[in-house]
């Protein structure tokens, strides 16, 4: 149930030989050392040894904090698998459906913080349909009873209904924290009665999930004295909310450090919240822009003095109909910036040099590549801590000019050579740029380049872009994750296989020539754990190469390749444990064995029982 484990669960009857052998040895350790210096050891043996070390290990796994360490520790037999469980206070859990929540809730007893995650990340492309499942309602209504003291929940892309949110207020009391990511089904009557009875609320974090308008004014409902909140985002909620309430509850809340309103949140209304709440570290702008009918010669707020007043304040984003004018009211805070997300702000490559000239300390920079390669270039001038760099596109049409390309690229990696991960969008890309950015950036964990356009090769040579990703995976010695895209032909992937040997998420677009292309990558990168395809010439035998690698998988998610239903149901005889979902439409019907959709992923309880008619469970 870890992101970080690798391995499949040892059988039960090497793990009670691993037991038996450890206790034997550990306890005889023990033995011998309580009864030194005493004369005698056989009179102060402990009748209970395994308890008195179960005691010590107890002690010692409170620890271990590294989901990963963890695994292992659980694995070494099943004494240690025991205490394990007993000790673990925050579970994370990568697919909502690998377990059953009652599966979970027995093992795990003193849980108080829970991640979940529910659909797989091409859900966010519209690539699943909206009734697909991930509900928390089985989650949240197992854990009532065995986990009272719940203070944390976490859920990424899950189905959560308001009446979801009212039995998490009312069933744990001492609940403090809740952050929604890419999550739908709730609206604002939960939240009202979330917030209203959670006193102890600390996080309240809405991060682009989809919130209905139900009337309800939430932001009201808030308790009333002294707020012991300290996050409160809620910049994807799409209409406006009660800014006087939000003002009060701001004004009483001193612990208050992260702050990220919505697009109706003006940047007049913005001044008055950043002047009660100076301590602020992270804040999120709403508009930056004036609100409707207001113009410009009737403002009177410096917003530069208040930006000058939140000494605080490392981390800046929002700017969602952002004003360029108003701009350099931020530049007071720029020097000690660590984060500046500008991914919805359509500003020029001349109005972000003044600021980002100013952002030494800048870690982590994402963008809208209306900046053009002028822009990227002024970033690599100035942010050479630079760590992170998402570059999104203002128009992902694939027919048209970009405005960035392998200049910026180029540049980045020049100047920025501290980078660890890079996202970027562009319209053409050569493949000498990416062996300079793998050359440069030795130390990349994660390189996701997606060339708009389908089988774009290098706009220079017109070769495939094949040398330039293998020059990533044999240069980048601490690749984690890869996206790759462009024309590439199965060279690329035999390179991917041959050098990604610390891959653990692969995704792929529009690429490779044959079967053989995924059949290297299987063969070839023993750490994959996620593994994404979409319109690419894999079929059944590619499918079938991954047989001996599926059980230690994550996922597999493959749409519009080359699969056939019988190919599919040969997977599903040959792996029992291993979840196979079919996902189409009834014009799929039309075609036969052609498989639109496969979504496969392991189990530990067999195929789910929500399944719509949209799928189908092989």
């Amino acid at each position: 149930m870890s992101e970080d484990d690798d391995r499949s669960p040892p059988p039960d009857l090497s793990c009670a030989s691993i037991s038996e052998s450890s206790t034997t040895r550990l306890t005889r350790n023990c033995h011998s050392v309580s009864g030194s210096g005493q004369g005698s050891t056989s009179d102060l043996q402990s009748p209970y040894p395994d308890q008195v070390l179960e005691n010590v290990l107890e002690n010692v796994l409170h620890f271990l904090t590294c989901r990963r360490d963890r695994s292992s520790a659980s694995q070494v037999c099943k004494s240690w698998c025991r205490v394990e469980a007993l000790t673990r206070s925050e579970l994370f859990i990568g697919n909502c459906y690998a377990v059953s929540p009652r599966r979970v809730t027995s093992r795990f007893t003193h849980v108080r913080s829970v991640m979940l995650k529910g659909r797989p990340r091409f859900a966010d492309f519209n690539l699943m349909p909206l009734n697909w499942g991930a509900h928390f309602a089985p989650w949240v209504n197992a854990m009532v009873k065995p986990y009272p003291w719940l203070e944390k929940l976490h859920l990424k892309r899950m189905s959560i209904t308001d009446d979801d949110l009212e039995l998490l207020a009312e069933s744990f009391i001492r609940f403090k924290e809740l952050v929604l990511v890419c999550c739908e089904g709730f609206g604002t009557s939960g939240l009202a009665v979330l917030v209203s009875k959670c006193r102890n609320l600390k996080v309240l974090d809405l991060i682009e999930s989809e919130v209905a308008d139900d009337d309800s004014d939430w932001i009201s409902c808030f308790p009333e004295g002294e707020s012991c909140l300290e996050s409160l985002i809620f910049d994807c909620v799409e209409f406006p909310v009660n800014f006087e309430a939000l003002e009060r509850l701001v004004a009483r809340s001193p612990s208050l450090k992260k702050l990220r309103v919505d697009r109706h949140v003006s940047i007049g209304q913005l001044y008055r919240l950043m002047i009660r709440a100076p301590q602020l570290t992270h804040l999120g702008t709403g508009s930056f822009s004036l609100s409707d009918g207001v113009t410009p010669a009737e403002q009177e707020p410096d917003y530069l003095s208040a930006f000058a007043a939140c000494k605080s304040l490392v981390c800046l984003s929002g700017f969602r109909d952002i004003i360029p004018d108003f701009l350099p009211a931020i530049l007071p805070v720029c020097a000690n910036l660590t984060s500046l997300n500008f991914s919805y702000a359509n500003i020029t490559a001349e109005q972000l040099k003044p600021i980002i000239s100013q952002c030494h300390k800048l870690q982590t920079f994402w963008v809208l590549d209306s900046i053009c390669d002028e822009g990227l270039q002024a970033v690599a001038m100035a942010c050479k801590e630079l760590r992170e760099l998402r570059v999104f596109p203002i128009n992902a049409q694939e027919d048209i000019e970009g405005p960035v390309s392998e200049v910026g690229l180029q540049a980045i990696s020049e100047g920025c050579r501290k980078l660890r991960y890079i996202l970027y969008f562009c319209q053409r890309m050569t493949n000498a740029a990416v062996k300079a950015m793998s050359k440069n950036c030795p130390d990349l964990v994660v390189f996701r380049l997606c060339i708009m356009g389908r089988h774009r090769p290098d706009h220079v040579t017109g070769e495939p872009m094949d040398e330039g990703f293998g020059a990533i995976v044999m240069n980048c010695k601490k690749l984690t994750r890869l996206a790759v895209s462009g024309l590439l032909t199965d060279t690329a992937f035999s390179y991917i296989g041959k050098y990604g040997k610390l891959v653990r998420t692969l995704s792929v677009a529009f690429a490779g020539d044959s079967d053989m292309g995924l059949k290297f990558v299987m063969e070839g990168c023993p750490r994959l754990q996620k593994l994404e395809i979409r319109d690419s010439p894999f079929g059944d035998a590619a499918l079938r190469s991954g047989l001996h690698h599926y059980y230690n998988m994550r996922f597999l998610w493959m749409s519009s390749c080359r699969l056939s239903r019988q190919g599919c149901q040969e997977i599903a005889r040959a792996l029992p444990r291993l979840v196979v979902e079919v996902i189409g439409t009834e014009q799929d019907k039309e075609m036969g064995d052609y498989v639109e959709t496969l979504y496969m992923y392991r189990s530990l309880d067999g195929p789910r029982d929500d399944a719509p008619n949209i799928v189908t469970l092989l």
